[in-house]
């Protein structure tokens, strides 16, 4: 990075250290109005900050607006911010006269001879480790913003208290905080959850949080969506299994599983045994590669998997299709040997790049490398991490390093797409395994006649099915390109008269494979039309009496555009076509 740029938001470390600041001046102005309040903690997150509090009260709008006003102010005294330490006696008396019993709580678990760093701003002081600006001037006092709140257990713990969080947005100009509350509140308008009630594809019930129910449109959009991943998979010469739902605890075990995702998976007994429903497809993967002996001339051998996966995951991070407990994983494990590593990765990313483009979705890659938690040595992880690099560095890919988080058993390649407003969601990855094919004793005879261990990737390019309906429908906004769209045809009849002719042009549609409507309806022709442009159905065809006699069809978008007559079969074939070529515009 540029010098220029190491004190803008241009630089992540800069633009974190800004957020944090913002966090404590917050505290100080919620400190300043409401001395009872306690502190809990407050970081920079990936957009903005937040800080917990221990309020006798419930944050409204109202008290949003005091503490945005009071955090002006301090911006204005342009308050040094001073780093202090303190040993940890110290510091826990410091915390304790001031009343605050989580910051008490905090310091109480750091070592014995851990030394204590606190910033100070005029009469306010905070445990914290810093780093931060070295005056509150630094911080527009027009270019921030408190965003909402919510509740959150301290520490994330549901037996603990919940407090209040305050999320906060900064930006150094204020035309920059304008244009980021513009995009959020066009992503409201674009909320899947929102949209996805609206357009009959999906609901969320409390009979069963975090399990979604697909309506019959959104089992139109996901078939689709399941037809194009055969369609291209076939393409680049993947087979499809499917494996049970429900496997014994010895596989679970052998594959690593139980002791390192027990807390994740649901499980059953049944005939006095342990079972798990599977959290992944990878294990029942391994067996099917088992079932039959492999030469070196199978190899690579490309197995893909639409698999129903459940997770346990805590209700509070449950998120309309973003964070479900049960999902199709469009998994896919290939086995190789270690010559083929190079090439097959790059063939995934061939893949990703093709499936990406038809959505408008462009991506970043992210390496993530050993944990802690890992299975192997340490000369594998290296080994297969080098492999990554050189595969994507090869194709003039740029990547960033992601230290620690890679899967317990090998590196990955994490794909984060971008939508139109530009947020980032991790969907495809590519993960390096030679832990599994080593578990699972799996094997191939090489051209050497004796038995050698392949290597396996494990890759996604949906991520889930049920997520990447989440990430579309607000990428698009609901309006899905043609070939996507549960209904793209709505025939709409002007008279009653024009009925037989709209059946008949609905019926030639059908016979051709478009998704159409009829709507025959004695509403007006103005409501059926916006009725079916709320619907975001991507054509409209108007037929009345001109119609009848000329055999023609009006036709009208669901942008509002009026694209004149045609006649049926020249309709027909535009149609076909978008939906051949997936276009993306309608």
């Amino acid at each position: 990075m540029s010098e220029e740029n190491l004190y803008t938001f241009e630089n992540p470390e800069y633009r974190k250290l800004y957020w944090h600041s913002c966090s404590h001046v917050m505290a100080q102005a919620v400190k300043r109005l409401w001395p009872e309040v306690q502190l809990a903690i407050g970081p920079a997150i990936d957009e903005g900050w937040y800080y917990d509090f221990d309020a006798p009260f419930t944050f409204t709008p109202e008290h949003l607006e005091k503490i945005e006003a009071e955090m002006k102010k301090i911006c204005k005294e342009r308050l040094p911010i001073v780093r202090s330490e303190k040993p940890r006696a110290e510091a826990i008396a410091y915390m304790q006269e001031k009343n605050e019993p989580y910051k008490v709580e905090l310091i109480e678990d750091l070592p014995e001879d851990a030394t204590i760093s606190f910033y100070t701003q005029g009469e306010f002081t905070d445990l914290c480790a810093g780093p931060h600006l070295d005056h509150t001037g630094r911080i527009k006092h027009n270019g921030f913003k408190l965003l909402n709140t919510c509740g959150a257990y301290w520490r994330g713990d549901s037996n603990r208290k919940m407090l209040q969080r305050v999320y906060g947005i900064a930006f150094p100009t204020k035309d920059e905080l304008d244009a980021y509350l513009t995009r959020i509140e066009e992503a409201k308008k674009r909320d899947h959850r929102k949209l996805g009630k609206e357009l009959g594809l999906f609901m969320l019930t409390d009979y069963g949080p975090g399990f979604p129910f697909f309506l019959p449109k959104g089992m139109v959009l996901r078939n689709t969506l399941i037809d194009y991943w055969r369609e291209v998979h076939k393409r680049y010469g993947y087979v499809e299994v499917s494996t049970p739902m429900i496997l014994n605890r010895q596989l679970w075990e052998q594959s690593g599983h139980w002791d390192h995702y027990k807390n994740n998976m649901y499980t059953t007994v049944i005939d006095d045994q342990d079972y798990a429903i599977k959290p992944m497809n990878c294990p029942g993967g391994m067996l099917v590669y088992a079932s039959e002996p492999h030469s070196y001339r199978d190899l690579p051998l490309r197995v893909g998997e639409l698999g129903l996966v459940h997770r346990h995951e805590l209700s509070g991070a449950l998120h309309g299709l973003f964070r479900v407990r049960c999902f199709t994983q469009d998994d896919a494990h290939i086995f190789m040997t270690k010559e083929q590593m190079e090439t097959e990765i790059q063939n995934v990313v061939k893949l990703f790049d093709e499936v990406y483009n038809v959505f408008g979705l462009k991506y970043t890659i992210e390496l993530s490398t050993m944990p802690e938690d890992h299975i192997g040595t340490v000369e594998e992880w290296e080994f297969n991490q080098d492999i990554l690099k050189k595969a994507i560095t090869s194709m003039g890919k740029d990547f960033v390093i992601n230290e620690g988080d890679g899967a317990f058993y090998g590196p990955k390649l994490d794909f984060h797409i971008e939508d139109c407003l530009g947020r980032t969601w991790q969907c495809g990855t590519i993960q390096l395994d030679s832990q599994l094919p080593e578990r699972f004793h799996l094997e191939y005879v090489g051209e050497d006649g004796l038995k050698h261990r392949p290597v396996m990737i494990h890759r996604v390019v949906f991520g889930s099915i049920e997520r990447f309906i989440g990430v579309i429908t607000e990428h698009f906004a609901g309006a899905f390109p043609l070939w996507l769209t549960p209904v793209q045809v709505k025939v709409l009849p002007v008279t009653e008269r024009a009925h037989d002719y709209a059946t008949q042009i609905a019926a030639k549609l059908d016979a051709a494979g478009v998704r159409v409507e009829n709507d025959l309806r004695s509403e007006k022709l103005g409501y059926k039309i916006r009725e079916a442009q709320m619907q975001k159905i991507p054509y409209m065809l108007v037929v009345g009496d001109r119609d009848m006699e000329n055999g023609t069809v009006s036709v009208r978008t669901r942008k509002g555009d009026d694209l004149g007559a045609m006649t049926p079969d020249a309709f027909l074939s535009k149609c076909l076509l978008e939906v051949a070529t997936k276009s993306k515009e309608v």
